[in-house]
C-alpha cells in the first residue's frame, strides 16, 4: 500500500509504503466496541460509596414492640426504608470495574481503527515539522497550511477533538506550540490506543518511517501479564524444607 506524504506547508513531497498489517485490517465493530468498553470501564474510578444498614451508626434498639401497636413491624431504624438508614444496592468503592482484554485483541482493534480512518481519508502523513520558536502563532500557520489538503479543510473547524498529532519521538517545541490550541492534541505514536483514536476526527502522523516501525513492533510484542489477558497456569509447589508424610501401612501378620 502506498500513500502520499506532505510537508508542513501542505504540499505533496512523495509517496511512502505503509504496511497492510497495520492499515489494511478489516473493520470489526464488535471487537472495537468490546475493547473500547473494557478500556473505559477499567479506567473508571469507583469513588462513590454508600453505607449499608450494618455500617450506619445507631439503630440497635427496636423502635417499638413487635405486636399490639397497629403499626408495621420493624427491628431497626437503620433499615433502608427508614430516613437516615442504610442504602440498599448503592454504589460501593470496593467494586472492581476492570474488564480483561488480551493484548493481541487490543492491537487488532487499534489497527482496525487506523485502517478505517485511512480509508475514510482522515489520516495525514507529514514528513516533519520544524519550529523556529515554540509559539502558538507558528502552530496556527501550520494548521492553516494543512487545510489546503483535500478533505481537511473542514476538519480543523471542529471546536473539540478535531485532530491528534503523533510524534515519532518526544519534541517539546511542537508540544508547547500546539498546547494552547484547544481542538488539537499532541502525543507520541507509542501512546496511542483505540479510545484516543476514536475521540479525534483526524490523525496527523509525523516522521512516517519511524512511526510505522513503532506501530509494526506492536505485532511482535508478546502478550505477558494477567492484565493483558494471559491466563496463568495453576500449579502446586512444595514449600522449601517441608517434609512429606509417609503413608503408614499396617504390617500383615505372619502366618503360623
Amino acid at each position: 500500500m502506498d500513500t502520499t506524504v506532505y510537508n508542513q506547508k501542505g504540499d505533496s513531497v512523495g509517496k511512502i509504503k505503509i504496511p497492510e498489517s497495520v492499515f489494511g485490517v478489516k473493520w470489526n465493530s464488535d471487537m472495537v466496541h468490546q475493547v473500547v468498553t473494557s478500556m473505559t470501564s477499567s479506567a473508571r474510578r469507583n469513588t462513590a460509596h454508600t453505607k449499608t444498614r450494618g455500617e450506619v451508626r445507631g439503630g440497635g434498639k427496636k423502635p417499638w414492640k413487635q405486636k399490639g401497636t397497629g403499626q408495621a413491624r420493624h427491628g431497626s431504624t437503620r433499615s433502608p426504608i427508614w430516613v437516615g438508614g442504610g442504602v440498599a444496592h448503592g454504589p460501593r468503592n470496593d467494586k472492581n470495574y476492570d474488564r480483561k482484554v488480551n493484548r493481541k485483541m487490543k492491537t487488532k482493534a487499534l489497527f482496525a481503527i487506523l485502517s478505517r480512518k485511512l480509508s475514510d481519508g482522515e489520516i495525514i502523513f507529514i514528513d516533519a515539522i520544524t519550529m523556529g520558536e515554540a509559539k502558538t502563532k507558528n502552530a496556527i500557520n501550520i494548521i492553516s497550511n494543512l487545510r489546503k489538503i483535500e478533505g481537511f479543510d473542514k476538519i480543523f473547524n471542529k471546536k473539540k477533538n478535531s485532530a491528534l498529532i503523533t510524534l515519532g519521538e518526544k519534541d517539546d517545541s511542537i508540544t508547547r506550540s500546539f498546547k494552547n490550541i484547544g481542538n488539537v492534541s499532541v502525543d507520541e505514536i507509542r501512546n496511542i490506543n483505540p479510545v484516543t483514536l476514536l475521540n479525534y476526527k483526524a490523525l496527523i502522523i509525523l516522521n512516517p518511517e519511524a512511526s510505522l516501525r513503532l506501530l509494526e513492533s506492536r505485532l511482535k510484542q508478546k502478550a505477558t501479564g494477567d492484565a493483558e489477558g494471559v491466563i496463568k497456569k495453576k500449579f502446586t509447589a512444595k514449600k522449601k524444607g517441608a517434609t512429606t508424610k509417609k503413608k503408614v501401612v499396617a504390617a500383615k501378620p505372619k502366618s503360623l
